[in-house]
C-alpha cells in the first residue's frame, strides 16, 4: 500500500501535519543536541496525533572534504541514527553527493566505504537507510547499490528535474526500482542550482508527474511518499498524487 505523508521542518509543522490527519511526518533529524532536547515533545506529538516519523538527516556540508566527512559528519549521523531509534523511526533519508560526472574516483570510493558503515549501523538500529538523489543520475548509484546491499533509495522526483533534460526518475525506475523504498514529491521549473529547487505543489512546475507516477503505479510501488511542500500546499499535492497512485 502507498502511504502519503508530509514534510515537517519544525515542531509547528509537525503539528500541522498531524492536524491534517496524515499518517506520518518526515522530520529533521539533523542536530543531536536539539533532538535530545526535543525527544519528550516529539514523542508527545507522535502519540497525540497517532502518527509516526521518518528521518531526514542533515546535509554533508562540503561534499569533497573527506576529512570533515570522516571525522565529523560520520559520527554525527551515527548519533542521529541512534536517536532515531528512540523515536521508533524505521526509515531515514541521507544526502551524499556523488555525481560521477564531477566527483573524483577518490571521493566516490571513500563515500562508498562511509555509506556502507552508516547503512550497517542503521540496520543494527532497525532503520532502513535511503540515499537521496541530488544531481546524480542512475549510473552514479549503481556502484553504491552493488557494494551496499542493505542500502535503499529515496527517489526525489523534484530533484530529478534539475541539471537534466529528462527527469532522472525515469532512469532510476528503469534500473533501480527494487531499491526505491521512499519517494519525495515537489515541483519546479527545472534549472541548474539550489535556487531552482523551488518545492512547489504538484502542477505548478514542469515535472511530468502524470508519467512518473503512472510508472510507479504500473510497477506496483508499495511504500511511502513524502510531500515536500508547505503544509498549505499538501491537500492540492495529495489530490494530484492520488490521480495516478491509489
Amino acid at each position: 500500500m502507498v502511504t502519503i505523508g508530509g514534510r515537517a521542518h519544525t515542531i509547528e509543522e509537525i503539528i500541522k501535519v498531524g492536524e491534517m490527519g496524515y499518517p506520518f511526518a518526515e522530520i529533521n533529524i539533523d542536530d543531536p543536541e536539539n533532538i535530545e532536547s526535543q525527544l519528550p515533545e516529539l514523542i508527545r506529538l507522535r502519540e497525540k496525533y497517532n502518527l509516526y516519523y521518518l528521518a531526514h538527516y542533515p546535509n554533508e556540508g562540503n561534499p569533497a572534504d573527506l576529512k570533515n566527512l570522516e571525522n565529523r559528519f560520520l559520527p554525527k549521523v551515527k548519533k542521529l541514527i541512534f536517536l532515531s531509534g528512540q523515536l521508533e523511526i524505521e526509515k531515514g533519508t541521507i544526502h551524499f553527493w556523488m555525481d560521477n560526472r564531477w566527483a573524483s574516483e577518490e571521493i566516490i570510493a571513500a563515500k562508498i566505504d562511509m555509506l556502507a558503515e552508516l547503512a550497517d549501523y542503521a540496520t543494527e538500529n532497525n532503520i532502513v537507510l535511503c540515499l537521496e538523489n541530488l544531481t546524480a543520475r542512475q549510473d552514479s548509484f549503481t556502484r553504491f547499490f552493488e557494494r551496499i546491499p542493505n542500502l535503499r533509495m529515496t527517489m526525489d522526483i523534484g530533484h530529478g528535474q534539475l541539471l537534466s533534460r529528462e527527469n532522472t526518475s525515469f532512469g532510476f525506475m528503469e534500473h533501480h526500482f527494487d531499491k526505491i523504498a521512499h519517494v519525495h514529491v515537489h515541483d519546479n521549473h527545472g534549472g541548474t542550482g539550489v535556487e531552482d529547487d523551488l518545492h512547489l505543489p504538484l502542477g505548478e512546475g514542469i515535472v511530468d508527474y502524470p508519467a512518473i507516477l503512472t510508472i510507479l503505479q504500473q510497477k506496483n510501488y508499495q511504500s511511502t511518499i513524502t510531500m515536500e511542500v508547505k503544509p498549505a500546499d499538501m491537500a492540492k499535492t495529495r489530490t494530484a498524487i492520488e490521480q495516478y497512485i491509489r
